[in-house]
């Protein structure tokens, strides 16, 4: 196949799937995983793409997630609201998976400061950090694989095969969207890590603001009935919440999101 050929093929699956890996390009068009790259630098500097460590998406912002140094500031006073909420569910002795994510960071942080002598397992380097300085005698396993720079995180099979090797009390989740139909994310290989944790857990929290509520991504985490918990920062509208009592999901708003409510009400 020839490059213009190639390229052109890589824009129509990525219209077809929105967000691909270099892996599966590098299958299905029969092609180096360098020439692949190199495929999705030329097409990023021309516009025809939003390429990422490992892999490329379409340009879409409806389903595209922004770069997590980005999304530290965005909403950081409402994740900073969710996390406090959730820190308070957590007890001595806990045992908790935490995926990788600005409001599980966020999380992370109130843990160090209000919470004391829990099992914390995770993929993020910056999380493990944050825990394993505090002062509250937390133990923390970070779970290894291959290291992506940009949210200093751990992802692939050996990071899903090491995540099997333990059974925990919760998983708290950070998600990209979600709607009646359930949780989602705009990474695959993310949602592969969620996806292993929620399967280890007898309990799901989801930490979520509110601007994830309505949303839609590619990649499906499980559906309402397998989650437990949502703590958010604000009263989902009816139909969502008629959803999340339907599927026995208990929805904690935060402090802060119920004094704007009230005040709006």
């Amino acid at each position: 196949m020839r490059p213009e050929q190639r390229r052109l093929a890589i824009i129509e699956l990525l219209s077809e799937h929105h967000k691909l890996t270099v892996d599966f390009l590098a299958e299905h068009l029969s092609a180096s995983k360098e020439t692949i790259r190199r495929d999705l630098t030329d097409l990023a500097n021309i516009g025809q793409l939003r390429k990422f460590h490992g892999g490329a998406a379409i340009l879409d912002n409806t389903l595209q997630e922004g770069e997590f140094s980005a999304r530290l500031s965005e909403n950081a006073q409402e994740k900073r609201a969710i996390a406090l909420a959730a820190t308070s569910l957590f007890h001595k002795n806990d045992s908790i998976f935490i995926d990788t994510g600005t409001t599980t960071l966020a999380f992370a942080r109130e843990l160090a400061v209000n919470a004391k002598e829990l099992t914390i397992i995770t993929n993020s380097v910056s999380i493990t950090q944050v825990l394993a300085r505090s002062s509250g005698n937390h133990k923390v396993y970070l779970i290894g694989g291959q290291y992506r720079e940009d949210a200093a995180e751990n992802l692939g099979p050996l990071a899903v095969a090491q995540i099997s090797m333990f059974h925990v009390s919760d998983a708290v989740i950070t998600v990209g969207a979600m709607d009646e139909n359930g949780v989602m994310d705009y990474d695959l290989e993310e949602a592969e890590i969620a996806r292993a944790m929620i399967a280890q857990a007898k309990q799901v929290t989801v930490l979520a603001d509110h601007s994830k509520i309505g949303r839609s991504a590619l990649f499906t985490l499980c559906s309402l009935k397998d989650i437990h918990r949502l703590v958010t920062d604000r009263l989902p509208g009816k139909a969502f919440y008629n959803a999340l009592q339907d599927a026995g999901i208990e929805c904690i708003v935060s402090a802060e999101g119920m004094r704007l409510s009230n005040a709006i009400d």
